[in-house]
């Protein structure tokens, strides 16, 4: 609850996004983790502690201007007591595992009160790092830790900071799809799960029928183990245990999509296509077409000229307004002979290019980033680095 509480205070969560290790306890405010001088020119880490005064489930201004504090006197770099705040040492206990071991008394310039807890708790904490930081530059209150989410109905295991502090929590939302596919975890496949498993999608389900190998862990996210690769698992549990220790709601298939098994595709939000050949993937564009879901499919051909590579990248989108684009770029036969993807060389850094076109375009489809082209086939030209966006609106 204690999370929550924050999450809904913007002066609160303006410190948690600052890195300051904040925890409300027996109903007061605490900033974990500061530095501080004691007096023989230590620097420990101590616990800034307010009264917290709440209006409903949001902070309202504090009630007094009085901070406390856990942990020996904070001194100043000679260690000396910084007299300028220090008011008592009372030693009263908040809780078993809470004592408040002395008093400061420092009131905002020209006011009695300060207007909230931020600007409370940045001041005295400043105050007292900044002697710590005289005698060790990198003695920080900003110690970003991390956060364990409170309930299994959170996406993620930890909070995901990097979107708060970054204040984009509501372009962040229209990512949060209930439920989406990814067909084949090869080197594109499992880089497009590297990107989304980073997003607040409910569930990510994983088809492929494949073994993880050595040769897959050179064109996958990360780095595999010789214990991991002796068990021979499939792609998809590999990755599922990988990416489980950041989030929930990852669902493993172990086997891929055929036209027997097509219909559990059925009540996805959104598809990408990872898989070579166009026969293979027939039945699934048939069926996403019929159920009226949007899908990317990607491919690659990388081709050995001269003792270098050169190779084309393609992610090509089908959404229910323009399905016949999709036919025209991208066969559905059984041969692909004289396919421009026909290759089947395979290098790290362009299978998660591949996979970062396709995530970016599926952002764009759900209003994440701006899209003034709405292109619908993207290819990229390894040897001359060229772009080319085609069905422009």
């Amino acid at each position: 609850m204690s999370q929550q509480l924050i999450s809904r205070s913007s002066d609160l969560k303006q410190l948690r996004d600052e890195g300051f290790d904040v925890e409300i306890r027996y109903g007061h405010l605490l900033l974990k983790g500061i530095p501080y001088v004691s007096s023989n020119k230590e620097i420990k880490l101590g616990i800034l502690i307010s009264e917290l005064t709440m209006a409903g489930d949001i902070t309202a201004p504090p009630s007094t201007h009085v901070a406390m504090f856990m942990g020996d006197c904070p001194c100043d770099q000679h260690g000396s007591p910084i007299s300028k705040i220090h008011h008592s040492s009372p030693n009263n206990k908040l809780g078993e595992d809470l004592v408040v071991n002395h008093m400061f008394s420092s009131k905002p310039v020209g006011r009695g009160k300060y207007d909230n807890y931020y600007e409370k708790m940045t001041t005295y904490s400043a105050i007292i790092a900044s002697q710590a930081q005289a005698l060790n530059s990198e003695a920080s209150p900003h110690v970003f830790p991390v956060i364990s989410t409170e309930n299994d109905e959170d996406v993620f295991r930890y909070l995901d900071t990097a979107t708060s502090r970054a204040g984009i929590n509501l372009p962040a939302r229209k990512l949060e799809l209930e439920k989406l596919a990814i067909i084949g975890l090869g080197g594109t496949g499992s880089y497009v799960l590297d990107l989304v498993a980073k997003t607040g999608v409910k569930e990510i389900h994983l088809f492929d029928e494949d073994t993880f190998l050595s040769h897959n862990a050179f064109r996958s996210p990360g780095a595999a183990s010789i214990d991991e690769l002796t068990k021979q698992p499939s792609k998809v549990i590999y990755l599922k245990e990988i990416y489980s220790k950041m989030r929930r709601g990852i669902i493993a298939h172990e086997y891929g999509i055929t036209s027997n098994n097509v219909d559990e595709l059925d009540g996805m939000d959104f598809v990408f296509i990872c898989v070579d050949g166009g026969g293979v993937k027939k039945c699934m564009v048939e069926k996403l077409e019929s159920i009226m879901v949007p899908f990317i499919d990607v491919g690659m051909g990388v081709t050995l000229v001269d003792d270098a590579l050169s190779g084309v990248l393609r992610t090509t989108t089908s959404t229910p307004d323009n399905r016949d684009f999709f036919r025209s770029r991208v066969s559905l036969g059984d041969s692909i002979s004289n396919n421009d993807y026909e290759s089947n060389i395979q290098i790290a850094d362009l299978n998660a290019l591949n996979a970062a076109l396709a995530v970016i375009k599926w952002k764009k489809l759900c209003g994440y980033y701006l899209d003034y082209q709405s292109e619908h086939n993207c290819i990229y030209g390894v040897n001359c680095n060229s772009l080319i966006c085609e069905d422009e609106s």
